[in-house]
């Protein structure tokens, strides 16, 4: 039966329930369409027929092209029919047959993977392991890892990111990357309680706005702020010091992740840098009084400006 192909009306075809993709962007349906209005539909659709059914399918591969279809009014469409799976072995193969196709967005396909969850859980009568679920959903653990990081935004960051994600690609301003980002980054400040849980969440989503408003640009930057916990670990930044920066960002929206860093962390290591050179210096002058060196025009020039330096920098 998987290798006859039929041709069937477009109108016999449902929606799969189980399929993570939600959304579909007009831009990328135009194209595909302009390409089935040319050369009609090379690749059949797969499909299943539930129990009992005679003439209606639900579509396993091939959404998108049913899309077109419906939209150019096609009056036949090639299917291949597979048996109809159990609801495990569907949200299975949802994953399975787009692996290798245009990536889903984000957030859709964790609500996804948390069914798929839900499902082995009730089937085997345990929660998968991270590694099982990953072979389930055939992809990586840190992929998996990713999307859970997704599902533990409150409801009304997700609802925020899904009306983002429905709009056309070129005018979104917030990405399923830039909360990620943000999350680590305040949870790597939360962690080693420079700040507190209040402040992470209120961290968190001041982030997203500095994204949004293209105070920070670079969907990185938010690593920055686990640097800046570091150098706190490390005992080169004080703990009050990395929380007047953290604060700053909450309250400030012109404030960014670089300015944090450039009033904190680049300090630090701006002036452990000067404080190897100072040393340096200071060992040869010791050096050249030891010798009894007496200092000519072209060293006295440069010692001089130093002078005058240290006296700006160390005022009395």
């Amino acid at each position: 039966m998987t290798d006859v192909v039929l041709s069937v009306s477009p109108r016999n075809l449902r929606t799969n329930p189980e399929n993570p993709r939600l959304i579909f962007h007009e831009e990328e349906l135009q194209e595909l369409q302009a390409s089935i209005a040319e050369q009609g539909i090379l690749v059949p659709l797969t499909v299943y027929q539930k129990r009992g059914s005679t003439s209606t399918y639900t579509i396993l591969d091939g959404e998108r092209r049913w899309r077109c279809a419906l939209s150019l009014d096609l009056p036949r469409v090639p299917i291949v029919v597979q048996p109809q799976p159990t609801k495990l072995q569907n949200i299975m193969m949802m994953f399975a047959i787009h692996k290798q196709r245009r990536p889903w967005d984000p957030l859709p396909t964790a609500y996804k993977l948390r069914d798929l969850e839900a499902e082995f859980e009730r089937t085997q009568g345990r929660r998968p392991t991270e590694e099982q679920l990953a072979q389930l959903a055939s992809m990586s653990r840190g992929e998996v890892r990713r999307l859970k990081i997704l599902l533990g935004l409150p409801h009304a960051e997700q609802e925020m990111l899904m009306r983002e994600l429905n709009k056309p690609r070129s005018v979104q301003r917030i990405s399923a990357d830039n909360m990620l980002e943000a999350t680590r980054g305040a949870a790597a400040l939360r962690k080693r309680d420079i700040i507190s849980a209040g402040e992470e969440t209120r961290l968190r989503r001041e982030l997203i706005s500095k994204f949004r408003d293209g105070v920070i640009q670079n969907t990185t930057d938010p690593r920055m702020l686990a640097r800046i916990g570091r150098a706190v670990d490390r005992g080169e930044l004080s703990k009050a010091n990395a929380r007047k920066v953290a604060v700053r960002l909450i309250e400030s929206r012109s404030y960014s992740i670089r300015d944090a860093v450039a009033s904190s962390v680049e300090q630090v290591d701006f002036e452990h840098g000067t404080e190897q050179l100072a040393q340096r210096l200071v060992n040869r002058l010791e050096e050249h009084l030891k010798r009894r060196y007496e200092v000519g025009a072209s060293l006295a020039e440069p010692l001089a400006r130093i002078q005058d330096l240290i006296k700006r920098i160390l005022p009395r």
